[in-house]
């Protein structure tokens, strides 16, 4: 009978500890999402911002040092500073500074304080703004608003599916990184093709490739919990880290869809 006994207070205690599990997972993903949910904000604010600075409807405030005025569509023209970062080579500068970045966070995170990894996330978010601020010279508002909303339901969507499907994903992960690197290298390649028939391949195989990556990060992030469990600095890194994992693959996926679906200037 004690037996019996101990055998129901055992399992009792298991129950116990899977609930704690499951609102400790809850949490962690609810800060990995707020985080990057924070960096998105940050990153069109930003974009949006250096765009005002760099665009005006008076042509008396567009001439640069060397009296040079440059016309975009509807009236408007390149200030001084925007023909800075958009037409010398910053605009390269910018352009490669999100990857360098990713690649500075991803090998040092780690030995950093967490205040530290913290600020560098916020810094990267703005970086990316800068480096995305041209798109509001290339498309117009509506389409970026529209692509915007489209990338959220799916990526939402993916996610979804990333964290509550009993497939293991994992076998993913090769490939589709293997996908990203051809990605980064066919885009710096069409730099100088500039061919509309590669860009048009590249936004499809990057929509596919990061709509992979979404499910498969959003696994790996809720698989990685338990391995971070009860140790609140390595949680706050993990969340920092997976937070730009789906931040990278909504902010990627936004610009592919965007190259396919936006509507140009």
């Amino acid at each position: 009978m004690a037996q019996i006994d101990n055998r129901w207070a055992q399992s009792g205690s298991v129950a116990h500890t899977d609930v704690a599990v499951d609102e400790g997972l809850r949490a962690y993903m609810l800060r990995v999402y707020n985080y990057m949910a924070a960096g998105i904000a940050l990153t069109g604010v930003v974009a949006y911002i250096i765009f005002n600075y760099s665009v005006t409807m008076d042509p008396a405030l567009a001439a640069n040092a060397g009296g040079r005025i440059m016309q975009l569509h509807r009236g408007m023209y390149l200030t001084p500073f925007g023909q800075t970062i958009f037409t010398t080579p910053l605009a390269y500068v910018l352009m490669f500074a999100p990857l360098a970045f990713v690649f500075f966070l991803a090998w040092r995170v780690q030995s950093m304080s967490t205040g530290a990894a913290q600020m560098a996330f916020w810094l990267f978010a703005a970086v990316m703004g800068a480096s995305l601020s041209s798109i509001f010279l290339r498309y117009t508002a509506q389409s970026i608003t529209q692509v915007f909303f489209v990338t959220a339901a799916a990526f939402g969507a993916l996610s979804l599916y990333g964290y509550t499907t009993k497939k293991d994903l994992s076998g993913w992960g090769s490939f589709l990184i293997m996908g990203v690197f051809g990605i980064i290298i066919a885009a710096i390649v069409n730099i100088f093709l500039q061919s509309s028939a590669l860009q048009f391949a590249i936004s499809v195989i990057g929509v596919l490739v990061f709509a992979g990556l979404t499910a498969y990060d959003t696994q790996r992030i809720k698989d990685g919990y338990y391995e971070l469990a009860g140790n609140a600095a390595a949680m706050t890194k993990g969340a920092i880290m997976g937070a730009l994992s789906l931040y990278l693959d909504f902010i990627n996926m936004f610009v592919m869809m965007l190259s396919l679906f936006g509507n140009r200037e």
